[in-house]
């Protein structure tokens, strides 16, 4: 379980507080715009210094642990992908960021390809790729990195209804027993896709509540975020 041990970050005149413990599974960080969602799962993921608090993986303290250090892949918004390298290169950085490929991690490649629908598509550039292709590698690359927590920062976002919900569905089928959190603006997204709901609101990131629990009687932070 990944355990955010009274965690709070400070960004000039913004503060963001943490006290809370996920579970495997997927869980969704929704709240208004500059609510803090993006920067929290840069501080998890050790982009973004906390001010004081802990990052605990399995009750093991990682909050000085670098980036490449800790047991955590992140997917962002433009997907991470290079255009210079083929999309096979592109998922192979996920198990050697020196591209330095055994033929173990080649048909390891290949597979997470196939896992994701992208079969014989492995040199193909980024540019030749449609936006759902170019997900669907991004998640290709996650596969193969096979970590045990993977945070979501709106990967989707870009994407139009149908194919965002073809990628979430993904996401459920193909990362299963890992500790997924997901940045979405969606409220649709969350109650598809995930187990349980971070609320970040007024600079605190509330402890999970499970999906429909928590849209079934929402707080009003929630029912001001979704307009009711």
């Amino acid at each position: 379980m990944l355990t955010l041990d009274g965690l709070r970050i400070f960004l000039g005149a913004f503060q963001l507080s943490a006290n809370l413990t996920v579970q495997p599974g997927i869980t969704a960080i929704i709240g208004p715009s500059g609510g803090g969602k993006s920067t929290l799962l840069a501080a998890i993921a050790g982009f973004q210094d906390g001010a004081a608090g802990r990052v605990l993986w399995q009750d093991q303290d990682i909050t000085d642990a670098a980036p490449g250090a800790r047991p955590i892949s992140t997917l962002f918004q433009d997907n991470n992908l290079f255009p210079h390298l083929t999309i096979a290169q592109n998922v192979g950085l996920g198990l050697r960021p020196d591209l330095k490929l055994s033929q173990t991690d080649l048909l390891a490649v290949a597979e997470a390809l196939r896992a994701v629908g992208l079969d014989g598509m492995e040199q193909r550039k980024p540019a030749a790729m449609s936006g759902g292709q170019q997900s669907r590698a991004a998640l290709a690359r996650l596969l193969v990195a096979d970590r045990p927590v993977v945070l979501l920062d709106e990967p989707f976002a870009a994407l139009g209804p149908g194919m965002r919900a073809e990628m979430l569905a993904l996401v459920r089928e193909k990362l299963v027993g890992r500790t997924v959190l997901m940045v979405t603006h969606d409220p649709d997204d969350a109650q598809r896709a995930a187990d349980q709901v971070i609320l970040v609101s007024a600079g605190v990131a509330a402890p999970p509540v499970p999906t429909q629990e928590l849209f079934a009687d929402p707080p009003e932070a929630l029912k001001a975020y979704l307009g009711k």
